[in-house]
C-alpha cells in the first residue's frame, strides 16, 4: 500500500470525524483555539490508535487466513464503506451539542474510530506498514476535524453527509482494488 492509497485510506477514515467536528463548530457562538485543538487531538489520536490496535489482531490471525485475507480485507472495507454511506443517507440527524467535556469527546473519538480498528485489521492482511498508515490517519484526521470545527462555522450542516458519502467510496474504492491487485497475481 502506498502513500497516496494511505492518505486516501486516511481521508476515507476521517469523514465521521470530520462530519462530527462540523456539528460541533454549528453549535458553538465562537469558535476558539481549545475547540479546534480538542477536536482535532481527540479524533485524531484515535484515528492513529485504533489501526495499530486492528493491526495486532490481524498480525495475530493472518497465518491462519492468509488463503482469503484479500477478500476479508475487501468484505470489511466495503462493509465499512456501505455503512458510511447508509448513515450519511438515512442516519439521525444529532442534535447540535456544544459539550467539549473529557468524557463527551472520548465517546465521540471512539465511537468514529471503530472503523479504523477494522481497517487496521485489513492493514495487517496487506502487509502494509502500520506505523506509517497510523500516522498518516492521524494526522490527517487531526486536520480535517480540526478544520471542521471552523468549517462548521462557516458552511453549515449540507457538508457533513456528503463528507460521509464520499468517505464510504473511498473505502470501498481501496478494498475494490485490494481484491483486484491480489486476484491478478
Amino acid at each position: 500500500m502506498g502513500i497516496l492509497e494511505m492518505l486516501l485510506l486516511g481521508f476515507g477514515l476521517a469523514m465521521d470525524a470530520t462530519a462530527v467536528s462540523i456539528g460541533k463548530g454549528l453549535s458553538l457562538k465562537r469558535v476558539e483555539r481549545k475547540h479546534i485543538l480538542s477536536a482535532g487531538l481527540w479524533f485524531g489520536g484515535f484515528q492513529a490508535l485504533m489501526p495499530i490496535i486492528g493491526y495486532l489482531l490481524g498480525v495475530s490471525f493472518s497465518s491462519v487466513v492468509a488463503s482469503v485475507d484479500h477478500w476479508i480485507c475487501f468484505g470489511l472495507l466495503l462493509l465499512i464503506g456501505l455503512n458510511m454511506i447508509r448513515e450519511a443517507i438515512w442516519g439521525d440527524d444529532d442534535e447540535l451539542d456544544d459539550n467539549f467535556s473529557s468524557r463527551t469527546m472520548f465517546l465521540m473519538a471512539v465511537a468514529t474510530s471503530i472503523d479504523a480498528l477494522v481497517v487496521g485489521v485489513t492493514l495487517a492482511f496487506a502487509h502494509a506498514n502500520i506505523w506509517v498508515a497510523s500516522s498518516i490517519i492521524g494526522v490527517v484526521t487531526f486536520a480535517l476535524s480540526a478544520s471542521g470545527i471552523y468549517l462548521g462555522k462557516i458552511i453549515g450542516s449540507k457538508f457533513g453527509s456528503k463528507a460521509g458519502i464520499l468517505g464510504g467510496i473511498v473505502l470501498i474504492g481501496i478494498g475494490l482494488k485490494t481484491l483486484i491487485e491480489h486476484l491478478m497475481e
